[in-house]
């Protein structure tokens, strides 16, 4: 499974809330839970069809999602990479562990979110989420930024 374009879609969406809304990527797996992440991958391709802003804040008012203080954004001191760059970071990492085990990927994708590597990819300051995907897949299966 490579180049999993509602993946892409579903991973730069929670990007692009998470900067919204100032909340560390794993909150905001957390604030949709399964069933909407679910939702939001099999009708990625309908999603996509209406400008990324608008479907953002149409599910942080339904879900109402709250504002929070995670500002990876105005503390990156330099080159800000977009939300499709990082979203498709994600992408890559969740198809890496899946592997072609494609019926777990939201299960998988929770995991990425919820583990260590959130950290690690959100800080802008470093140039981690630029390194080959391997690389960080390799760290992602450690448990820590390999040197």
């Amino acid at each position: 499974m490579k180049n999993n374009s509602a993946l892409f879609y579903t991973c730069s969406l929670i990007e692009f809330i998470g900067r919204r809304q100032k909340l560390k990527r794993s909150e905001v797996v957390r604030f949709m839970g399964k069933q909407t992440i679910s939702r939001i991958y099999r009708y990625a391709d309908v999603f996509h069809c209406e400008p990324i802003e608008k479907t953002a804040d149409d599910f942080v008012e339904r879900l109402n999602i709250p504002e929070g203080a995670f500002d990876n954004v105005a503390t990156c001191r330099y080159l800000l990479p977009d939300y499709w760059t990082i979203g498709e970071v994600y992408e890559r990492l969740i198809e890496d562990v899946c592997g072609d085990d494609e019926e777990h990927i939201i299960e998988r994708l929770e995991e990425v979110y919820s583990s260590w590597i959130d950290d690690a990819i959100s800080n802008y300051n470093t140039d981690f989420y630029y390194q080959f995907r391997q690389y960080i897949y390799a760290c992602y299966q450690e448990g820590e930024v390999l040197v």
